[in-house]
């Protein structure tokens, strides 16, 4: 699927994120998908899943899919830490909410980026699929990689057979 420049953020806005550590290097998400921020909690294993949503947990009284973005970015699956966390979302799929928990090493702050500092990912010298990244974020610190969560979950929907997210 190749990327478009629809997935950028409008010239001159502001994009409020959460900011969180995979794999050694600083992803982000919208912030207005976020619905809680979890210690770490028993997962059961689904035999036979796809890798991203290889586990379920128990939020709030519902079972809800696990997703790793690790191999959705080719990184190597990592022992949780101290300051591991489970990042729950909501995406809606069809006419339904879908919740949704992340996995990440570290979840670092809510921020506002500059969408005059998104800029698409470079054809090459990059690990991860582009069709994966939103875009590239420059920071003082840094650059901050803006999942294309909407795209990455709309793939996997649509290799189950699935309709669309939005």
């Amino acid at each position: 699927m190749p990327f478009s420049t629809r997935t950028l953020p409008p010239p001159g806005g502001a994009l409020e994120v959460l900011t969180f550590g995979m794999g050694g290097e600083t992803f982000a998400l919208d912030a207005v998908i976020v619905r809680e921020i979890l210690d770490l909690v028993p997962r059961t294993a689904v035999p036979g899943a796809d890798p991203l949503v290889g586990h379920v947990i128990n939020f709030r009284g519902r079972v809800i899919p696990l997703a790793d973005l690790r191999p959705a970015f080719g990184m190597a699956a990592t022992a949780a830490t101290p300051d591991s966390r489970i990042v729950v979302i909501e995406l809606t799929l069809g006419e339904e909410a879908l919740l949704v928990g992340l996995t990440t090493d570290s979840v670092d702050e809510v921020a506002t980026l500059d969408a005059a500092a998104c800029e698409e990912p470079p054809m090459i010298g990059m690990r991860w699929p582009r069709d994966h990244v939103r875009c590239l974020v420059r920071r003082a610190d840094g650059i901050v990689v803006l999942a294309d969560l909407h795209r990455l979950f709309q793939s996997l929907a649509d290799r189950a057979g699935l309709s669309t997210i939005h």
